[in-house]
């Protein structure tokens, strides 16, 4: 079974709603959309002993099977973003890294052409506005405090499309810039960041809402200066990503955001860049080389984490089989989530009828088996 579903009933595995896990239930397929109910004629695919969840959304993402987000051409991006289909991830937002600021607006131009054709989610900027000191794999002399007028720039060049801006919002104009964008309906990201925990109580108050994965790139939690860790997992107005691929994060410190902030305040991600789904060797993350072995991404110069070659199956395989969580809560973290955040939720997030049929099949050991977006099998569950 290959190509559009135009009238489908997948029945017999253990579906993911909203409401909780549906043993032996089904998912209707019309068209596009998931529909209410079937119509007569309807194919019927059996899908026992297999999970169907929701399409997974990627917030932050450079790049993937060998293609950078963040200077591909438009072929290259769409090369990058199948890649990622093919492991489940049916709503990906691309995500620059710093670089010049007239660079960055003709990326995010390219970038929005692909968000109007519904390729991609949108434009993530991760940088330029960030902390020298928390830089990670960001090229230092390009670096710059964030100015509210040249977000508002970057915000304008990005045609609309621009869905979240990370700064370190304790540098000067920082929280200036967390207002304006703010304003203007674009998510303002706490990340790359030295901010103490005044401070980033400071942001969230003028209107940040995301914590940049994490724990990375910004000042560890201590018994007397908690920092920014503490601010941003004890608020409820805040969402904190995780990247969940063994190397980012300690277990441990996986498990204590989910305890602390809730399964519905975090939103798996995966920082990918080029290497993801195509192998080790060297790549470029912007201006700067990365060396990609065994699996980890490191800068060639100075040995830094740069980004991550995970995709969201792994990550979600790793949740529960590794940490143990709670099918529920890696479903709403790695779908639900993340599409309520970018303001997609009426049309994707979950398996519910009238949203796009975005989903993944996955087997007992949580293996993906199928993709299926928008009613068209990227990966058919029949081979």
């Amino acid at each position: 079974m290959s190509g559009r579903a135009q009238s489908t009933v997948l029945s017999g595995a253990r579906v993911v709603l909203p409401t909780g896990i549906v043993a032996g239930g089904r998912v209707i397929v019309g068209g596009s959309r998931i529909a209410g109910s079937a119509h007569e004629d309807s194919g019927v695919l059996d899908l026992s002993g297999h999970w169907i969840v929701p399409g997974f959304v990627d917030m932050h993402n450079h790049g993937g099977g060998g293609a950078s987000f963040t200077s591909g051409t438009a072929e290259e991006v769409l090369s990058g973003v199948r890649t990622h289909r093919e492991h489940g991830t049916t709503t990906l937002v691309a995500s620059t890294v710093t670089g010049g600021l007239d660079e960055l607006a003709r990326r995010a131009a390219l970038l929005a052409e692909l968000t109007q054709q519904g390729e991609i989610a949108g434009v993530h900027f991760e940088g330029p506005f960030i902390n020298p000191c928390r830089k990670g794999a960001h090229k230092e002399d390009l670096l710059r405090d964030p100015d509210p007028a040249e977000v508002r720039k970057l915000i304008d060049a990005a045609h609309g499309a621009a869905r979240m801006v990370t700064l370190a919002t304790e540098l000067p104009g920082g929280l200036d810039s967390v207002r304006l964008l703010a304003e203007h309906g674009v998510i303002a990201a706490v990340g790359h960041t030295d901010s103490t925990y005044e401070q980033t109580r400071q942001a969230i108050d003028a209107g940040a809402t995301v914590a940049t994965h994490l724990y990375n790139a910004m000042p560890g939690l201590e018994h007397r200066a908690p920092g920014p860790i503490a601010a941003l997992l004890e608020d409820e107005r805040v969402t904190v990503e995780l990247i969940n691929d063994g190397t980012h994060l300690h277990p441990a410190m996986l498990e204590l955001a989910f305890h602390h902030a809730g399964a519905h305040r975090v939103a798996l991600i995966t920082d990918a860049m080029d290497a993801a789904g195509f192998g080790d060797g060297t790549y470029h993350l912007g201006p700067l080389e990365v060396e990609v072995r065994d699996g980890v991404a490191r800068l060639v110069e100075g040995g830094s984490i740069a980004g991550s070659t995970l995709t969201l199956d792994t990550a979600f395989k790793r949740s529960v089989t590794v940490d143990r969580l709670p099918v529920e809560s890696v479903v709403q973290a790695i779908s639900a989530n993340p599409a309520k955040l970018l303001g997609l939720y009426d049309e994707v997030g979950s398996l519910e009828p009238g949203k796009y049929a975005d989903l993944v099949v996955l087997d007992a050991e949580f293996d993906v088996k199928g993709v299926m977006r928008r009613g068209e099998w990227i990966v058919s569950p029949l081979g």
